[in-house]
């Protein structure tokens, strides 16, 4: 996967898609470029209210709901309950780990992936998402099971 753009393309971007350049999107997509952790919404609040205290959870959400209609954002539902945001926005797949819930990105080859069954349909948005145990907290748990051993 590429690299995403630096914190300055991504406020040339806001201005290139013509979306309002208030501080907070600016302060959320440079949130979302620092914590490349896919957080949610209510995440993003609470790593932002401390530096901006008239933070608002309803700004978070309507900034968001902009940044992924300009493509800047990509929204992950990977839980029925939970939608997530990752800065990343090119075709790319998801695992979330079912022991420390952590979200990892792995290169996928979607793009070229079109199954005959959906001509002529529209395709709006393409993705693949994995659910188990990561590596770290299964090799934590071998360590576990070796030291009550």
């Amino acid at each position: 996967m590429e690299t995403e753009p630096a914190y300055r393309d991504l406020v040339k971007e806001l201005k290139e898609k013509k979306i309002r350049l208030s501080y907070q999107r600016v302060k959320i997509l440079d949130y979302l470029n620092r914590n490349r952790t896919h957080p949610t919404a209510d995440e993003i609040y609470t790593g932002l209210i401390a530096e901006i205290p008239s933070l608002s959870k309803t700004t978070v959400y309507n900034s968001l709901n902009s940044l992924v209609k300009a493509n800047l954002v990509q929204e992950l539902t990977i839980e029925d309950n939970e939608n997530r945001y990752d800065i990343v926005t090119e075709t790319h797949g998801h695992f979330k780990c079912e022991k420390c819930g952590r979200i990892y990105d792995f290169t996928v080859g979607l793009d070229s992936f079109n199954p005959e069954e959906l001509k002529g349909f529209q395709i709006n948005q393409k993705g693949v998402y994995f659910k188990g145990i990561c590596k770290k907290c299964l090799e934590t748990n071998q360590k576990i099971q070796q030291n009550e051993e």
